[in-house]
């Protein structure tokens, strides 16, 4: 799977996601590293990727054409709390349906929107 992570997601992650076999992109280390927000997403849209970010402010891209969002939201995020609760998203949410959904993890709960019909489900 195509993924973009935001600068906010651990090394540890983009390690765990290459070593599953998937291609990650992360800007740090690049004449892209600290962009913004509009810019990551359309580096995210055009590339085709999944963006996996701890930015609630994405959420607000989730009822257009996407390529699925996975926003990480805890109360007292850590490195080693971000990087186990992308990996159970990973786990819990088949590649083929990440396209157009929002999955928003959060301390004990996750909330699931589809782009196309504007429905919540979880």
């Amino acid at each position: 799977m195509k993924i973009m992570v935001d600068e906010n997601i651990p090394l540890s992650t983009v390690a765990e996601l290459r070593g599953m076999g998937h291609d990650v992109l992360d800007i740090r280390g690049t004449d892209r590293e600290g962009i913004d927000d509009a810019e990551v997403w359309r580096v995210a849209q055009e590339g085709e990727r999944l963006l996996v970010t701890t930015d609630k402010g994405f959420a607000k891209h989730r009822f257009e054409s996407h390529h699925g969002i996975l926003i990480i939201r805890l109360r007292q995020p850590n490195r080693q709390r971000i990087h186990e609760r992308v990996m159970e998203a990973m786990s819990r949410v088949p590649e083929d349906e990440w396209g157009s959904l929002l999955v928003s993890m959060r301390d004990r709960l996750h909330s699931l929107w589809h782009a196309e019909s504007g429905s919540r489900a979880d």
